[in-house]
């Protein structure tokens, strides 16, 4: 099903968690990006950070496709919170993804010629997901997530919950699902939460992104193992 996986995480801090588990790494260099190859629970994967924002994650995504040759992606990380049930340490898998900073008609009308704003994970991962976040008891909020390099006002965030009902916000997601969709690529975002929808927790964010890592990037790797197990044809 699956041959090679790419792991995008936006930070190294993100990204850390998971070299305890990479076997075999051999590092290399692509527009000025480390790439580490390896095995985790017996899939191959490349994995990376990108640096935080839309154009850095695409950037990492393409390259994760055509010069490492993946043939899904899991975008690895944290997130802030919008929907009011959800609080931080929270894991949020995501169903669909959208900027909620471009214009809608570029993405309709224009390439990729989106049926709606809407990018869609890859069912299969978000199935593994389902089953990765059970075997290890974390409770998984599943639904959408938005992208945009704003700064999340109080007026703001609420605009953003009337317009698109998400439960998330950060700066990478659906520029990884956009590239994805492109390159009919497989593509699913696991993401843990660093603060509440109120913004509560906040001052915090650096303990709180440590601990947002390691789950994000636990439920990734128990999802590797998942496929290992059932997803191989």
């Amino acid at each position: 099903m699956f041959h090679k996986i790419g792991i995008l995480c936006a930070s190294e801090e993100e990204l850390n968690p998971f070299f305890s588990r990479l076997d075999n790494c051999v590092a290399s260099q692509k527009a000025l990006l480390t790439v580490y190859e390896g095995k985790i629970a017996g899939i191959p994967v490349a994995i990376l950070f990108s640096g935080v924002c839309k154009v850095n994650a695409a950037l990492a995504a393409q390259i994760l496709i055509d010069s490492y040759q993946v043939d899904a992606v899991l975008n690895s990380g944290t997130a802030g919170a919008l929907a009011k049930n959800i609080s931080a340490f929270d894991l949020v898998v995501g169903s669909e993804m959208a900027y909620h900073d471009v214009a809608e008609d570029i993405l309709t009308e224009y390439h990729p010629w989106l049926k709606s704003i809407w990018f869609q994970a890859d069912s299969r991962l978000l199935t593994f997901a389902q089953k990765a976040a059970e075997r290890l008891e974390i409770p998984a909020h599943v639904g959408r997530m938005i992208t945009g390099e704003s700064f999340i006002t109080d007026v703001l965030r609420e605009r953003l919950i009337e317009k698109f009902h998400p439960l998330t916000v950060d700066m990478e997601t659906a520029a990884v699902a956009h590239v994805c969709h492109a390159n009919q690529t497989p593509f699913l975002a696991i993401r843990a939460v660093t603060d509440s929808a109120d913004g509560s927790g906040a001052e915090d964010f650096e303990a709180n992104c440590a601990r947002a890592s390691e789950i994000a990037a636990k439920v990734t790797i128990v999802l590797l193992e998942e496929i290992c197990q059932n997803g191989k044809e």
